[in-house]
Formats: C-alpha cells, sequence, structure tokens
C-alpha cells in the first residue's frame, strides 16, 4: 500500500487538487508542504491532532514539512468555523505562544537540519505596503467568489469585519510566499478552510503562471478535529500544566463508540492490519479498543512512562486495581475545617468537581456522585479532616469528573 493509500484508507484526505500529482510526489518522498497554525493560545489542543500525525507520517515517508506559524494572521483573526470575532493578541502575546507549539510539536516533527522548517508569516506579513499588496494581490481575487465561500457565508448575518474578510488574502499570500521562498508545493488544512486554500492555489497560478507547480492541495478532513478539541466547555490541551497526562489519557478512553476505531485509524500509527481486526469489536471489547486509543495517544505526547501511569490510574479508578498515584489530586488543610467539618458540597467544590454549592447540590441530589464508589446522595453527608488522611478519598462527579483528595 502506498503512503496516499494509507491515507485514504485511514480517513484523511476528504478533497483535492491535481491526485495523480499529489499522489505521485507524497509516495516518492517529493512534497514540500505547509499546516498553518494560528497562535491563539499558549499550548496546542486535541484538535490539532490530525495536523501533527499528518505531517509525522509525511516526514517518515521523506516528505518535508513546514510547519507555519501564523504570527501575522493571528493578529487578524481567521473567521472561518467562527460567529463572533476571535479576541484581538498582542505581539507579545503571539511570539510566546508561537514558542509554546514549537516545543510542543518537537514530539512530533524532526525539525533537524534539512528536515523539517519552522517559518512564522509575520516574518512578510508585517512588512507588507498595503497599497502595494492591493495592487499586487487585489487584482487577484473576486470579491463576488469571496463572499460564496463557505468561511464567510455563515459569519454574513451576524456581520463579516473588513478585518477578518482580509483573512483569505491573507492565507493565500502565505502559501504564494512559501512557493517562492522555500520550494513549497503542497498545503494541508481542515475542509473548512478549502476556499482559502484554493485563493493560494490561484494567486500563485495568476502571478507565476500555469506551469508553476503548486497548483496540488490535498484536504484534511476537519470534522473529527473539530469535535477532538473541547470537552466540557474546557480545551484539552498537549501542554501537562494544563491538561495532566491522566487527565489527556481519560478524555480519549472516554470517547463516544462510534468514535474509536475512526480515531484510531485516523491518529495513531498502529498498523492497518492490525485495526481491521478491531472492526468487529463490541461492547468490552470497545471498551478496549478506547484504553489502546488512549495509551497511543498519551504516549505520543507525553511518553511511554507517562502512558503507563496514566493506564495505571485509571484502572484503580474504574476497576479497583492500579496504582491511583498519579491520579488528579487536591489537597485538604487543616484551615479548610476551621470553622466546622466539610460538607460534600465544600469537597465537590474543593476538588474542582463543580464550581458552586449550588451547582454541587444539585449534583448530589440527582445522583451523580461518589466517594470512594459508594454513591452520596444527602448534602449534609460531611468530612473531617482525618478521612482524607493516608491515601486519601476518589471523588467522583458523573463518569468523568474526579479527583483524589488527599489531607496536607
Amino acid at each position: 500500500m502506498t503512503l496516499y493509500d494509507e491515507l485514504v484508507a485511514r480517513g484523511l484526505i476528504a478533497q483535492v487538487t491535481n491526485e495523480e500529482e499529489i499522489k505521485n510526489m507524497i509516495n516518492e518522498g517529493k512534497a514540500t508542504f505547509y499546516i498553518g497554525f494560528d497562535c491563539t493560545a499558549d499550548s496546542l489542543t486535541a484538535g490539532h491532532f490530525m495536523a501533527l500525525t499528518l505531517m509525522k507520517r509525511l516526514q517518515m515517508a521523506g516528505n518535508k514539512p513546514i510547519a507555519l506559524i501564523g504570527g501575522g494572521t493571528t493578529m487578524i483573526g481567521d473567521p472561518s468555523g467562527r460567529t463572533d470575532m476571535r479576541k484581538m493578541l498582542t505581539r507579545e502575546d503571539i511570539d510566546h505562544n508561537a514558542e509554546c507549539f514549537k516545543q510542543q510539536m518537537e514530539r512530533f516533527i524532526d525539525f533537524g537540519e534539512g528536515k523539517a522548517m519552522m517559518v512564522n508569516n509575520a516574518d512578510w506579513l508585517l512588512k507588507l505596503n498595503y497599497v502595494e499588496l492591493l495592487r499586487e494581490v487585489g487584482a487577484c481575487f473576486s470579491v463576488n467568489n469571496m463572499l460564496r465561500a463557505e468561511c464567510y457565508k455563515q459569519r454574513m448575518e451576524k456581520g463579516l469585519s473588513f478585518l477578518e474578510f482580509n483573512y483569505m488574502i491573507m492565507q493565500s499570500y502565505d502559501f504564494y510566499m512559501l512557493f517562492q521562498k522555500y520550494g513549497c508545493n503542497m498545503q494541508f488544512g481542515g475542509d473548512d478552510q478549502w476556499s482559502n486554500m484554493l485563493g493560494g492555489t490561484e494567486l500563485i497560478r495568476r502571478k507565476l503562471g500555469k506551469d508553476a507547480h503548486a497548483m496540488t492541495i490535498t484536504l484534511l478532513t476537519d470534522s473529527q478535529g473539530n469535535k477532538m478539541g473541547k470537552t466540557a466547555g474546557n480545551a484539552v490541551w498537549l501542554d501537562p500544566n494544563k491538561t495532566s497526562p491522566f487527565e489527556f489519557f481519560q478524555y480519549w478512553r472516554n470517547v463516544a463508540d462510534a468514535d474509536v476505531l475512526k480515531c484510531i485509524r485516523m491518529l495513531t500509527f498502529l498498523p492497518l492490519e492490525e485495526i481491521e481486526k478491531m472492526d468487529s469489536w463490541e461492547g468490552a471489547q470497545l471498551n478496549e479498543a478506547k484504553e489502546i486509543l488512549a495509551y497511543e495517544l498519551t504516549k505520543l505526547v507525553h511518553g511511554e512512562e507517562e502512558a503507563e501511569k496514566a493506564k495505571e490510574a485509571s484502572h484503580a479508578l474504574f476497576s479497583g486495581s492500579g496504582d491511583s498515584a498519579n491520579m488528579p489530586t487536591v489537597e485538604v488543610t487543616a484551615e479548610d475545617f476551621a470553622e466546622r467539618d466539610m460538607d460534600i458540597m465544600a469537597v465537590l467544590v474543593k476538588a474542582g468537581l463543580c464550581e458552586s454549592r449550588s451547582e454541587a447540590r444539585r449534583a448530589v441530589q440527582q445522583g451523580g456522585v461518589t466517594v470512594d464508589g459508594d454513591k452520596v446522595t444527602d448534602i449534609a453527608v460531611s468530612y473531617k479532616l482525618d478521612d482524607f488522611a493516608g491515601d486519601g478519598k476518589v471523588v467522583k462527579r458523573g463518569k468523568k469528573k474526579f479527583a483524589k483528595v488527599v489531607a496536607k
């Protein structure tokens, strides 16, 4: 099976232009390709996983990745998939976020000499003269065509700022510059970026002629990526200080039954033959598949040692076996009991499982709270400091929120 065929079999390819040319370049290791990352936070998320693993797959086959940090485009904000404007960041914030991105990407991509590159579009976008840009690039874009693009359609009802309207031109200009500066002949991105990516290909063709071999675009399916980035309203970060390896493991351990094999195909490096054997798995076997997914992805991001610890802690939480030492832990001290014993609502708030006592009250009354496996339904249940001595107690809210509470 060729690399391109494997990408198709893993469900990674949505749309392409010049498919035969793309196949040949990828399979022969001749593609110099880029994927863009706007620096809207100081950590990558689970939603970036497909892009990172795709870059790794292609690099392993001899292709050259360019990780394009959006130091310039982040100052505008991509309207794709948005119902409102993104928060405007300072240049200092963006530079800091870019450095954080690089450190995390290095777990996936080899940035050694002659290998992958990391470049920042601030190097050319922030130096542009507006009138020169209008004359050089503006004439290559039809406003009518831009307004028909999906990335703008969904914003038109609520209002699309002129600031955001420029994003397609800036992203297209990125491909144009990368083609000229680094011989970049291919771009990858989510399916919500299709219009922007076509703009880049068309700009190269218009400016450099029909023989410019940068008219090759593959499109990474983004439907699963959009689902993967967030859970319970909070991003699943790759930074262990934001999402611990255990929490990261548990996120993947709790994916829906319908998504687990899809995620294994798209995101892990397990052989397809091994994955195909899982197609008939049902019931308890799906839980085994989820653990395989969680382990493989935690190992990719945090290393094998942390993946092993997370798996042990997960077994301790759900089956009573394994080591609970690596479970998220909250300490309580004598100060927390200075006025009275802590009732279950105070414990839930202290553990970060509920934001307020009223929310904690509802959780208890609805039967969703357990302490060391025993359901707590009475809001008057209270605890002393000594109750959390030694190994502490595991407090759970629902199936996915939990913490070990220990006395300090």
